[in-house]
């Protein structure tokens, strides 16, 4: 039995038989047609019920959970049930007393939801709950309780790029080692030898061998298509504040395309942890916010591609036409630039043979797991590089920091700098850069340069996690989009008046590009602040500017 053969499962759980029978009936009564309603009287009834489910490949689309019982509460159920079936949307019962409980709960279990007892009467205050989650299920790429499965080699590049596009789309996978048994009879199963890295197997069986990332995109769900030919706003680049744009867009009436070309999130989206983000006091994850912002987008109607590069834009009248790699084209009225900046790579002799080989740029938190016991190094002193060092601590024995620096304090929040003094594992070298990297299938041996003293060392080290600086998304941008001299896109005040060939009476908007029409939001930005609340403020400030341009039109 598949997920595609099958209604979707919703499973209750509450150990009031009374409450747990009403609830059921309630359920019943308005989804029983389309779904499969499970009823359980204890946590651990629950999680056995999960485990067949599992077993026999049925889709869980929604869990709802009473907080207070005996032996596991509802937030440790929901917590335990993550392991099983993470896509499934997660809601707490609780009395009026437990509130508390069950704010705490959105951060402990990424809680959708939580409903108040009684929720009489279900048309008002438990159905319109429940719609929202099954909606939300349905639009979350790989929605059955089966995984794509990757098999690879540990020191493939190629493999490792396949499992991190899969990760930072929050697509379900489990990875096998090439030389497991079960990797084995899966590739005499689909008759392949393994030669050639990394082998994916879908949930319908089809088998792909080294597959690009838009062949693995359309494979497991992700939209990579535009559904129509013009939109009010085309927004390209899908971290913090494409995202923020894209919501508010949408929200807003706005008929909205983002377009992303590896996955959402941006640098912000593989951050390990981000304390700093206002509404989250004990944190939240690049993957949870960027979770919760691409979907709350496509609540609203926002369009989301992935694997699409834009690679040309102008102007044809009041339209402005995005051009892809691939040759297809797409036109709106507006365009919102939220590219952001990539990691700038690491100039040094053997660097570039190793990347993904034991070097990686960003915090490749598919990684950690397997750092256990390893000496990791990160090179870097900003925000980013110490999130990264304090996620590889919990796994590696110890994690080497490489400062350029004389200290952290110049490029790093205080939180961040002392959070990192009062790990024992974590180690800060500054002054140091690193002269050159060695090893044959993978990194072996890193050469080290204290520029203070002089002195330079050899370490070995299979780990090396690379944030340096960030350079701008901008070299496919036409010329009449007016850039500094590092590439960040000049706008409003920036430009200092009308630029060249700005053929309106009015000056640009704040936020509007040398090119009318086009905004640009987030760390692309010249001048901007280069945090993640900044970027979600420009994102949403544009749509402002770009309801504005509308009207003039």
């Amino acid at each position: 039995m598949t997920a595609s053969t099958t209604r979707p499962v919703i499973i209750t759980v509450d150990d009031d038989p009374g409450v747990s029978r009403s609830i059921a009936r309630d359920l019943r009564r308005r989804y029983g047609e389309a779904n499969r309603i499970v009823r359980a009287e204890s946590p651990a009834q629950a999680l056995d019920a999960l485990k067949e489910l599992k077993l026999r490949g049925e889709p869980v689309a929604l869990l709802l959970a009473d907080y207070r019982m005996p032996q596991m509460s509802g937030i440790e159920f929901l917590e335990a049930a993550m392991d099983l079936f993470p896509l499934a949307r997660r809601v707490l019962l609780t009395a009026y007393a437990d509130t508390d409980a069950a704010i705490q709960a959105i951060n402990v279990v990424d809680l959708d939801h939580y409903l108040l007892k009684p929720w009489n009467p279900p048309e008002e205050k438990l159905y319109p709950v429940v719609d929202a989650m099954l909606d939300l299920w349905k639009a979350t790429p790989e929605q059955s309780g089966d995984e794509t499965r990757v098999i690879g080699h540990r020191w493939s590049a190629p493999s490792f790029a396949a499992r991190d596009f899969l990760a930072r789309n929050a697509v379900p996978y489990r990875w096998l080692n090439v030389d497991d048994e079960e990797a084995k009879r899966l590739l005499d199963a689909a008759g392949v030898d393994g030669t050639t890295l990394p082998v994916v197997i879908t949930p319908d069986a089809t088998v792909m061998i080294a597959p690009s990332e838009s062949e693995l995109a359309g494979k497991v769900g992700l939209s990579t298509a535009p559904a129509k030919d013009f939109y009010d706003l085309v927004v390209v680049g899908g971290g913090p504040a494409g995202l923020g744009a894209a919501v508010y867009g949408a929200s807003e009436g706005l008929r909205t395309v983002l377009v992303e070309q590896l996955a959402t999130g941006g640098q912000a989206g593989q951050s390990s942890r981000i304390e700093n983000y206002l509404g989250f006091p004990d944190g939240v994850s690049g993957a949870q916010l960027t979770d919760r912002a691409r979907r709350q987008a496509v609540r609203f109607g926002a369009e989301l591609l992935t694997t699409r590069q834009v690679v040309g834009l102008e102007t044809l009248g009041n339209a402005r036409r995005l051009r892809f790699a691939d040759g297809s084209e797409i036109s709106a009225h507006s365009v919102i630039l939220a590219t952001g900046v990539s990691y700038r790579t690491l100039e040094a002799p053997g660097v570039g043979d190793l990347s993904g080989s034991g070097i990686y740029y960003g915090s490749a938190t598919t990684e950690g797991p397997t750092c256990a016991g390893a000496e990791v190094y990160i090179i870097g002193g900003a925000n980013s590089a110490g999130q990264a060092a304090v996620y590889f601590s919990r796994y590696a024995k110890r994690v080497h920091m490489l400062v350029r620096g004389p200290s952290l304090t110049a490029t790093m929040s205080s939180y961040l700098i002392d959070q990192i003094d009062s790990i024992d594992n974590i180690e800060v070298h500054t002054c140091t850069q690193v002269i050159s990297c060695e090893g044959s299938e993978h990194l072996e041996r890193v050469t080290l340069r204290n520029s203070a003293t002089g002195e330079s060392r050899e370490v070995d080290t299979e780990w090396m996690f690379v944030f340096i600086g960030a350079a701008p998304r901008t070299d496919w941008l036409p010329g009449d989009v007016l850039r500094d001299e590092r590439g960040f896109v000049l706008t409003g005040p920036d430009l200092h008046g009308k630029p060249t060939g700005w053929a309106l009476e009015r000056e640009p908007y704040h936020l509007e590009t040398s090119m009318p029409g086009v905004f640009a939001a987030g760390d692309v930005r010249a001048e901007s602040v280069k945090r993640v609340a900044s970027a979600v403020g420009d994102g949403a400030m544009a749509v402002t500017l770009v309801h504005r341009y509308l009207e003039m039109l």
